[in-house]
């Protein structure tokens, strides 16, 4: 039976040490917290664990530590391994490599090919179709999913739906989902209507998967996110009960999780003078710098981050500061699963000042 990639699934981030190594002790540490909470997927090495700058043999190291922690959990978990790039062959050769393995994944996430802006005439022939039929031209990888990731705001280019439509009619079997990030509703009715009921729309934007979840024309099927690297069992318990019908209880609880859901790109206005030059500036500081501020902040994460990506200013640490503070107080259920399985204290942390300082850029 073909896997169903619906449900939660988690975009992970990848820990690093305060020396920028990957901290492979938090990497397992990471999944198991997953795992215990109840996850339905996991995403290693998608965008949100800066797979653009990670070496390959590391990309699959991560994939492998991901497949095996799960395996050995004998819970039905899909794993979907980030494999993409704005280069055709390194992206077929990287899906080859990561799905040719002992520890299969489940599939790949293909993100559209970013800086090169082709149309998506192109990026359904020279792209995706290239890379899903050289992988499957290996038999032992016949089995493998793959998931499109349409993320224009980021790709600067975007697989339309009647392009994504014409793969999945060549590769029925192997293209079951699409990770939806374009923010244009529209656009994502259009690929409900194309694609018909069974096949998966994943949201790939935090705040609006209650609203891609109960729209009837749109019927998202789950959420590939970003916050459930720390409050995975509270946005699990959302999308079911949108899944099962329960408006009323997925609205209560999409209403708990939006002071989260949006800071997974925290936008501040910076005024500062710097060597005597005068700054006046909208700073929009990208994933992953907010969940890695807030993994950090909670003591399960050390906040570092590969450059470009560095420290956020102090203005937008104390954002993220509020919004798990505001969520502490009004719903502190939904961060108590990280004190009992990381033996941090919540409040005494969200209290810290220098804690927070240390964050700062």
């Amino acid at each position: 039976m073909e896997p169903r990639i619906v449900g939660l699934g988690t975009a992970l981030i990848t820990p690093l040490t305060p020396k920028g190594k990957i901290d492979w002790y938090r990497v397992q540490r990471n999944i198991a917290f997953q795992l215990d909470q109840g996850v339905d997927g996991l995403i290693p090495m998608g965008t949100t664990a800066e797979s653009p700058c990670i070496e390959w043999p590391d990309h699959r190291q991560v994939v492998t530590e991901t497949v095996v922690l799960v395996n050995g959990s004998r819970r039905q978990v899909w794993v979907i391994a980030g494999t993409g790039s704005n280069c055709t062959a390194e992206a077929s050769a990287n899906s080859w490599k990561v799905y040719n393995n002992i520890h299969k994944p489940t599939g790949v996430l293909l993100v559209d090919p970013y800086y090169n802006k082709p149309a998506s005439a192109q990026i359904r022939e020279f792209y995706y179709q290239r890379v899903i039929t050289e992988v499957l031209s290996d038999e032992d990888c016949a089995d493998t999913v793959f998931v499109p990731y349409i993320i224009p705001g980021r790709s600067v280019c975007q697989l339309l739906p009647e392009d994504l439509l014409i793969l999945r009619n060549r590769f029925p079997r192997n293209l079951l989902a699409v990770k939806e990030a374009t923010g244009n509703l529209d656009n994502m009715a259009k690929t409900r209507r194309l694609l018909g009921p069974d096949f998966s729309i994943m949201s790939g934007d935090d705040e609006l998967t209650a609203t891609m979840m109960e729209r009837a024309d749109i019927r998202a099927n789950g959420v590939i996110s970003v916050m459930s690297n720390i409050v995975p069992a509270a946005i699990k318990t959302m999308i079911v009960a949108f899944a099962l019908g329960e408006t009323e209880k997925g609205q209560a609880f999409h209403r708990k999780l939006l002071p989260l859901f949006q800071l997974v790109t925290v936008k501040v206005t910076t005024e500062e003078t710097i060597e005597g030059v005068h700054r006046h500036a909208e700073d929009k500081f990208p994933n992953p710098c907010g969940i890695k501020t807030a993994m950090a902040g909670l003591g399960i994460d050390t906040g570092i981050m590969f450059d470009p990506l560095g420290p956020m200013n102090n203005v937008a640490v104390q954002m993220v500061r509020d919004g798990l503070r505001q969520v502490w107080r009004e719903s502190p259920e939904i961060l108590a699963p990280i004190e009992n399985f990381y033996g941090v204290n919540i409040g005494n942390r969200l209290d810290d000042d220098g804690i927070w300082r240390a964050l700062a850029a």
